[in-house]
């Protein structure tokens, strides 16, 4: 569980920092990446612990694909309540092919 918690911080981490500057297109492309890079620091900090104690419970397969699916789940909500954009139901369709993939990589 601490796995998946750790992976949810750190791409919301993330995602502000790949996605958040969007939203403040005034700023400086200098000063956007250094924010980036700030908060990514942080991402890095809750990411590296996550996936160091997931090894194990969990593949190096199974993780990345549990990251994958949090990052759609994590950007999703950020496109709609940060920056403001709507989900569309390709959008939707996309993420029940994640499922499906989720489900063949956990199969034994």
């Amino acid at each position: 569980m601490w796995t998946i918690l750790l992976l949810t911080a750190s791409n919301v981490f993330m995602t502000f920092a790949w996605y958040g500057h969007l939203r403040f297109t005034q700023v400086p492309l200098w000063q956007a990446i250094l924010a980036s890079w700030g908060i990514a620091f942080f991402e890095y900090c809750l990411m590296v612990p996550g996936n160091r104690w997931g090894y194990g419970e969990f593949t190096v397969v199974q993780l990345k694909t549990i990251q994958e699916v949090i990052t759609l789940v994590v950007f999703s909500a950020f496109a709609v309540l940060f920056i403001g954009e709507s989900l569309r139901w390709n959008h939707l369709a996309a993420f029940g092919c994640l499922v499906a993939a989720v489900y063949l990589v956990f199969r034994p």
